[in-house]
């Protein structure tokens, strides 16, 4: 794998030491770099030492709860922009609504595979490897994007989006008037095989609906098919 002209390297916290050892070796094995963490402290201290390219964190933790720790680092200008792949046995929609809208880019429910963790730790590090696009802005009904800038901007007010977000944002603006299946959306957007669990875009695309105020009902749920981003001046 090559994420660029150095190795990446991937911070992994979680308390059980059984399971940082196998994501230890395998990691490594992919042709990754890892350092180790057992406790929210010492994720942020290893962090603060060396800023990660991802961080695979555990919610919980002994110390702080993984949203503290992620908060913490989406806080900090170093590590603000560092991708961060949730890990935990809980399930609930609330706890990955959570994860997301402090800025998680992924989401890994325990048991995993390991083969399907790989996946997306490539997928995530790929994304982040991307240089910014030089599209200019787009602007559809009460949204106007700015690619170049990463800004999001609804009826002339500034909204705050997560990566993805914006990503997923970006997607349905560019396909505008057409239907996107979530398997298309998870190929595209989260560059992951559509095999793998595709209830992550319903959440991301229910967080990016609530944050566009008065232009959310552009964004369509087409029922047992996907989404659409519809132009309002096609629509009259």
């Amino acid at each position: 794998m090559d994420y660029g002209c150095t190795v990446a390297n991937v911070l992994i916290v979680d308390d059980e030491r059984d399971l940082v050892s196998l994501l230890d070796f395998n990691l490594r094995q992919g042709g990754l770099e890892t350092t180790l963490a057992y406790s929210g402290e010492q994720a942020l201290a290893a962090a603060r030492r060396r800023v990660p390219d991802l961080v695979l964190l555990d919610l919980m933790l002994p110390d702080l709860s993984g949203t503290d720790v992620c908060r913490q680092l989406k806080s900090d200008p170093r590590t603000k922009s560092m991708p961060v792949i949730m890990l935990t046995a809980k399930g609930e929609e609330l706890d990955r609504v959570v994860g997301f809208e402090l800025g998680a880019d992924d989401y890994v429910v325990k048991p995993f595979s390991m083969r399907e963790l790989m996946l997306r730790v490539k997928a995530v590090l790929r994304r982040a490897a991307q240089p910014p696009g030089q599209r200019p802005q787009s602007e559809i009904g009460a949204i106007r994007l700015d690619v170049d800038t990463h800004r999001c901007f609804i009826g002339g007010g500034e909204v705050e989006l997560t990566p993805l977000e914006f990503r997923l944002l970006a997607t349905l603006m560019s396909r505008v008037g057409r239907v996107q299946s979530r398997e298309r959306l998870l190929t595209d957007v989260w560059e992951m095989s559509s095999e793998l669990e595709t209830r992550t875009v319903d959440t991301h695309v229910k967080r990016l609906r609530e944050k566009m105020g008065e232009a959310r009902d552009l964004l369509e749920t087409v029922r047992g098919v996907g989404y659409r981003l519809v132009d309002p001046s096609d629509q009259g």
